[in-house]
């Protein structure tokens, strides 16, 4: 089971979308919805009963509209989507209530004809398309195979494989033969999720459900795959979609109705313009708060995370089941569970204080207690790192027939003369695709990776390419936090162990010492000292991530580097890690480079933003001016593919043509100019672009003169 669809001819061309007509103005809406869930409870059985993932859940949607579920990790929106399918393994059940596909009650259907709907009216696309395609068979027959099965008998193999070919072709693949012909690992991310949509489009499935399927993608492939499943849904009017999602901005764009998960109960649903923009829960509300939003800065006020984290299965509160994190709770929500109240014909809200919420309640709610941040900027005058001319070259190795034909070696530049200076107690946000470089140059100023070429420098202290050359004293100044802390930190150390090593054989302390300074770092992450006692596998997502930012501080760094440091984490786990380096930079003035793919993150967090592609640095300067308005082609293309939430204006995103290309198939000329929707001609083509200075520090690598730009961007 997967699903999908193509760009429209709009889309491919860099125009604008036009908005779309709400369901209601374009459709017709059946009597019978295409999925009816009516009362659902699903629960896992466990060594001591039934702990309910999902309680008392009803949902509708109609044909040819699209429903999205939000909440955090936990929440019970993936748990919805296996009960939708009745996929549920063996220790799930559906414990009450029904799941209907157009009116027949899947819980009443034998395996036989459950596996009959599976193939011709449901697809699921999910998160992870590598583990979900089969890495032993070719991409092509995976699709075929989809094929056959959906046609019951009705077509032959070679007429399954010409469908596949076609499908292919309908999700923009280039070179779909080539792609049939390939195994899921010769395919980039997004690459493998086309392939799973297309895998998901044969037949007429009545239904989509969409499990996180651009998660694990950057925000270009991101927006294009978007693109696609918006084309895909709007073709058939008859179709429904859910779509299950933790990022709202995602939601927002795509979908006609959202549905607020919390634990297991559905405590919001509405229009998502409506609900965006008029949250009626507190939790809805506490979810848009967590987001960094355009226009907002570390520097004037913190974000606003939700406290306290999720109950467990087995551990649920009384009443209100948010009253524990909720800021207006009052007696009666600790002692009543709250009825699913309808303040509109097309609203639902599970809360007491809906209409206080309303009228703004929570305006300036939690926010007691927090530091007011700094509004003075730190120098950019000393620099305490210094990159010149950086280059790392990775060595292909010859095939037999190249070393046959004495062909010279090949090799891949993965970072190409990058010059960088990071100010002592700034931010450098460190953006670009997947593949352009950013995590290879953080390895090379770390040292796990030995730079080819140039020059390192740490506060005027020149750095050897690689770790084992530099000095302990070198090594304790520089710190990395890496984007999964439940690979970074050691499942048998407790936390207090993780954290003693590095102040013991870094910091040259005692074992009184390290321990007494332990409990300080736990509680600068905002942890209790208790959790040193703990394991990483006894940590939430957030917490764990907590810990691997209080051991980077222990050695009392310089610098730290955070490569996609939140990326992974809940909107409201973002707010409160993001919040903790605002603080712990203005407690320590420490540096921070920050490489991610996510520019609403680093226009909140950073000083300064570089933009790099394909190893190198196409624009760097300030992160006002880089970002308002953006004038590279390729940064105006990262910022128009980031979705936004009403009541802020949607962009027009920016479809970039084809994948980034292999650093293996270096492009001539502008290395932007074979996807660059601007494009001059062959003077792009050709020859390698220049330095534009546009003042204060900001430098652009562009053939296309300032006022050009400036003027495309209607600035000028």
């Amino acid at each position: 089971m997967a699903c999908g669809g193509p760009c429209s001819s709009r889309e491919r061309r860099g125009e604008a979308t036009p908005p779309r007509t709400p369901p209601q103005s374009q459709k017709t809406v059946r009597d019978v919805p295409v999925l009816e869930i009516d009362n659902l409870t699903v629960g896992y059985r466990g060594a001591d009963g039934w702990r309910d993932a999902v309680r008392d859940v009803t949902l509708r949607v109609a044909p040819g509209e699209r429903l999205g579920v939000v909440g955090e990790s936990g929440s019970g929106k993936s748990t919805l989507a296996l009960a939708t399918l009745r996929f549920l393994g063996a220790g799930g059940a559906i414990r009450a209530g029904a799941v209907r596909l157009r009116g027949v009650d899947l819980a009443t259907l034998s395996p036989g004809a459950l596996r009959a709907v599976w193939a011709r009216d449901v697809r699921l696309v999910p998160q992870n398309p590598l583990a979900a395609l089969n890495p032993s068979l070719r991409v092509g027959d995976q699709v075929a195979e989809a094929i056959l099965q959906g046609a019951e008998g009705s077509l032959t193999p070679a007429e399954a494989r010409r469908q596949a070919l076609d499908l292919l072709r309908l999700v923009r693949l280039a070179d779909p033969e080539r792609v049939a012909r390939g195994y899921p690992h010769e395919l980039s991310g997004g690459m493998q999720q086309r392939a799973l949509i297309a895998m998901a489009l044969h037949g007429d499935p009545a239904l989509l459900i969409l499990d996180e399927p651009t998660t694990s993608l950057d925000v270009t492939t991101e927006a294009a795959i978007l693109a696609l499943l918006a084309d895909v849904t709007n073709r058939s009017g008859e179709r429904a979609t859910l779509f299950i999602s933790h990022n709202l901005g995602i939601v927002a764009r795509m979908c006609d109705r959202a549905a607020v998960l919390y634990a297991g109960e559905l405590v919001e649903t509405g229009p998502t313009a409506a609900l965006f923009a008029t949250p009626l829960h507190p939790y809805t509300a506490g979810l848009i708060d967590s987001l960094p939003r355009p226009g907002m800065r570390h520097t004037l006020r913190p974000l606003r995370p939700i406290p306290g984290a999720i109950p467990r299965l087995d551990s649920l509160p009384r009443g209100c089941v948010f009253h524990p994190r909720c800021p207006l709770a009052l007696d009666r929500c600790r002692a009543d569970r709250p009825p699913l109240e309808a303040p509109a014909p097309d609203r639902q809200v599970r809360c007491f204080r809906w209409r206080e919420v309303e009228r703004g309640a929570l305006a300036g709610a939690g926010e007691d207690g927090a530091v007011p941040p700094s509004e003075t900027m730190p120098s950019a005058a000393e620099p305490v790192l210094s990159l010149s001319g950086v280059e790392k070259v990775f060595p292909l190795r010859r095939s037999l027939a190249e070393r046959l034909a004495r062909r010279p070696p090949r090799a891949v530049r993965a970072v190409d003369g990058v010059d960088l200076r990071l100010g002592r107690g700034r931010t450098l946000g460190v953006v670009g695709e997947s593949g352009s470089g950013k995590t290879t140059l953080a390895r090379c100023v770390v040292g796990l990776e030995e730079r080819t070429g140039g020059a390192i420098s740490l506060v005027d202290v020149p750095l050897a390419p690689g770790l084992e050359q530099r000095a302990p004293a070198v090594l304790r100044r520089i710190q990395m936090v890496f984007q999964n802390p439940q690979e970074a930190l050691n499942p048998y150390l407790t936390v207090g162990e993780a954290l003693r090593r590095p102040l013991m054989r870094l910091g040259r302390l005692t074992r009184a010492e390290a321990d007494r300074r332990v409990a300080r770092l736990l509680d600068a992450v905002k942890l209790d000292p208790g959790y040193a006692a703990r394991y990483p596998g006894q940590l939430s997502g957030g917490e764990r991530q907590r810990v691997a930012i209080a051991r980077a501080f222990a050695a009392e760094p310089d610098l730290v580097l955070l490569d996609e440091a939140v990326s992974a984490l809940d909107v409201s786990v973002q707010a409160a890690v993001l919040n903790l380096l605002s603080e712990l930079r203005r407690r320590h003035g420490t540096t921070y480079l920050f490489i991610t793919h996510d520019l609403g993150v680093v226009s909140y967090l950073a000083d300064d933003v570089a933009v790099v592609y394909l190893g190198q640095v196409l624009e760097e300067g300030p992160v006002e001016a880089v970002l308002r308005p953006p004038l590279h082609p390729y940064t105006e293309a990262l910022l128009s593919a980031l979705p936004t939430l009403p009541p802020d204006p949607p962009r027009a995103p920016i479809a970039l043509e084809g994948e980034i290309p292999a650093p293996s198939a270096m492009p001539s000329g502008c290395r932007f100019h074979t996807r660059c929707p601007r494009a001059l001609g062959p003077i792009c083509a050709q020859e390698e672009p220049p330095w534009r200075d546009a003042g204060n520090g900001h430098r652009i690598k562009c053939h296309i003169p300032l006022e050009d730009l400036s003027t495309m961007q209607g600035s000028g």
